[in-house]
């Protein structure tokens, strides 16, 4: 908080700019609304000197979501007047509104943990989906490049997700046999991950550019496989390269599972006459799940920001549309890409995170 109330006086909240082309003028949080910045004083008093109880906890998560909510509805009532008799006009989110959002955010995850932090997610999301239905924030330039784009947004957003599926799925299906017969062989264990962490450190866009060679002559060999997608650009070498960077923490995963195995509890089931595919199945992977499911968190949340790059190999997605801003020198459309990624990173972060709790909270009973 001390950090959010430093940048609200220091930075921009917003800049305005009578046209997409022309450079904006900055404007501090304390010319729109000097009361708000009470609030950031109150949860860093409350932060610092309260003691760290389930309530003060609570009531710092529920202030945190209401300055977020408060700041957006700030920002979005700015950029509606200051666009009257203006249409050309763009009124773009400063520096000071995105260090003060991440605060907010930073200190609603601190503060909370479980279902408590989902219903305050919840709230914030709602609170979100009213002020876009009631076109709150239309005159942000972001949403105008978001009206802009719509077609082509959606169009990137659903291709980013099939990437993103299209990689998991073989990657599982080749990961998670690898991971098993590493656990059951340590040479094989010592061969193959040596391979798996000098995949790792080859850059993206050099191992997306490696590719494209390959798959160009086998396409060019077989004709069929170019009709299938399998070409030097596209679809397949994005994936392929996807694949081959979520290998490591799937595998890596599954092994390090299965060998914390107790020997003693495999004892024990083998001495009630359990067969090695029951042993599996009903002690191993039960044991195991927690650590495949951060792998598998680690390799999706991967998976999301690296489909960004495939764009430049022609794949698509969300990278079409930041890089496209980033050649038109357009930061409203580079966050028009960049904001879905964050947001499907941590929606994945979150959804695996709870698995695992889940999965914990069951194994308990």
């Amino acid at each position: 908080m001390a950090l959010g109330l430093a940048a609200a006086l220091s930075l921009s909240f917003l800049s305005h700019a009578p046209n997409r082309l022309a450079s904006g003028r900055a404007i501090a949080l304390i010319e729109l609304a000097p009361a708000l910045l009470a609030l950031p004083v109150l949860l860093l008093i409350m932060g610092v000197f309260m003691p760290p109880t389930r309530r003060w906890q609570l009531a710092s998560a529920v202030g945190n979501a209401a300055l977020l909510l408060g700041l957006l509805w700030t920002a979005g009532d700015a950029a509606t007047h200051l666009a009257e008799g203006a249409t050309l006009a763009r009124t773009s989110l400063g520096a000071g509104f995105w260090v003060l959002a991440a605060v907010c955010l930073l200190a609603i995850a601190d503060a909370l943990q479980g279902w408590i932090a989902a219903v305050v997610a919840a709230g914030l999301a709602c609170g979100l989906a009213l002020m876009l239905a009631g076109g709150a924030l239309d005159q942000l330039a972001l949403m105008k490049e978001y009206a802009n784009r719509q077609e082509l947004f959606h169009d990137a957003l659903r291709r980013h997700l099939q990437i993103v599926l299209t990689t998991l799925l073989p990657a599982l299906l080749i990961g998670l046999p690898l991971g098993v017969a590493a656990a059951r062989s340590r040479r094989l264990g010592q061969a193959l991950f040596p391979v798996l962490n000098l995949i790792q450190t080859i850059p993206s866009i050099a191992l997306f550019a490696l590719l494209i060679a390959p798959l160009a002559l086998l396409a060019a060999a077989w004709p069929q496989l170019g009709r299938w997608g399998f070409a030097g650009i596209g679809l397949a070498p994005a994936v392929l390269a996807l694949v081959l960077y979520s290998l490591l923490p799937i595998t890596r995963s599954t092994a390090a599972g299965l060998q914390q195995v107790p020997a003693a509890v495999l004892d024990s089931a083998r001495g009630m006459g359990m067969t090695p595919r029951q042993i599996f199945w009903r002690v191993e992977v039960p044991i195991a799940l927690p650590l495949l499911l951060a792998g598998l968190r680690v390799a999706t949340v991967q998976t999301v920001g690296l489909a960004v790059v495939a764009s430049l190999i022609g794949a698509g997605g969300l990278g079409s549309l930041i890089f496209q801003g980033l050649l038109s020198s357009a930061a409203d459309l580079v966050l028009l890409g960049v904001l879905p990624v964050l947001a499907l990173g941590l929606l994945a972060d979150a959804m695996f995170r709870a698995l695992s709790r889940a999965w914990a909270g069951e194994r308990a009973r």
